[in-house]
């Protein structure tokens, strides 16, 4: 709104009031009326950065929840890959400590076969030396019973030991099936954990060590789940502080328009009390 020009005042008198104060009272009415629009306008201004206000600090809100989530995630991620990297390092423990077990077990077999091969000799020579005794004693009496008792428990006895040593060997084989089995269940898992490994880093589990795995991660972002993760994390925190700032500086901005708004109402109240109070004086006049 323009302002009015006051125009130049006369003492004539016209209807109670004279013309100077009728000057007066007009130019007090435009400064009321240009003090109305200052307000009017300064409300505008705060209805409308109050608007904004809210909406970024909805913005604020969910960028704080976004960022929170991809924290959560990324957190996820990094016990995962530490997890997968665990498993692949204990099951190629597991495989080394199976091949040597299995090639003990092997090495075992061997000594128990080779056990076995001297009982059965030593059985035979003792039945072979107990049937000598015993056809000698019956063409000599003078050969002593005892002697021919202790050859047949002898006998039995390398018989007995030979049955066990088998008993043992078939045991060992036993073991070797089950080494087998298990040698074959480690290298399965072995490659499974480093397939998993490579699916969340982008890197082979072998070649990781504390001082290059991330920067080799942040490399493979596009391609690891890791770097995704790690990715959009970053990106949410950088969402978040973008959202912050500007919610910082539309709550600066509404504060000083908020300030200039109870300035023009002060003003706007303070001109309409002097109207008022001039309308009565010219009224009483």
């Amino acid at each position: 709104m323009s302002k009015t020009q006051i125009r130049p005042v006369s003492t004539t008198k016209r209807y109670g009031i004279t013309e100077k104060k009728k000057s007066e009272l007009d130019a007090r009415t435009v400064a009321v009326q240009d003090a109305q629009y200052d307000v009017a306008q300064a409300q505008a201004v705060v209805t409308a950065l109050t608007e904004k206000q809210q909406s970024f600090l909805s913005f604020l809100v969910t960028a704080d929840a976004s960022r929170a989530q991809a924290l959560v995630n990324r957190n996820l991620v990094d016990q995962l890959v530490q997890s997968a990297l665990d498993l692949e390092r204990n099951s190629k423990i597991a495989f080394t400590e199976m091949s040597q077990a299995d090639k003990s077990t092997k090495d075992l077999a061997k000594s128990i076969k080779a056990v076995i091969d001297k009982l059965i000799y030593s059985a035979e020579i003792i039945n072979k030396l107990s049937n000598l005794v015993i056809r000698k004693k019956a063409l000599n009496p003078l050969i002593s019973d005892e002697l021919v008792s202790m050859l047949g428990t002898a006998g039995n006895d390398a018989n007995n030991a030979v049955a066990l040593t088998l008993v043992a060997l078939k045991s060992t084989f036993a073991a070797q099936a089950a080494n087998m089995e298990s040698e074959s269940a480690l290298v399965l898992e072995y490659d499974q954990s480093m397939m998993l490994y490579r699916a969340l880093t982008g890197l082979n589990a072998e070649t990781v060590s504390p001082k290059t795995s991330m920067n080799a991660v942040q490399k493979q972002a596009d391609t690891s789940l890791k770097g995704l993760l790690y990715s959009v994390y970053a990106n949410s925190k950088a969402n978040y502080k973008m959202a912050q700032k500007a919610n910082v500086i539309t709550t600066n901005q509404l504060n000083d328009a908020t300030t200039a708004l109870n300035k023009a109402q002060v003003k706007l109240k303070s001109l309409q009390l002097g109207l008022a109070a001039g309308t009565a004086a010219a009224l009483a006049s």
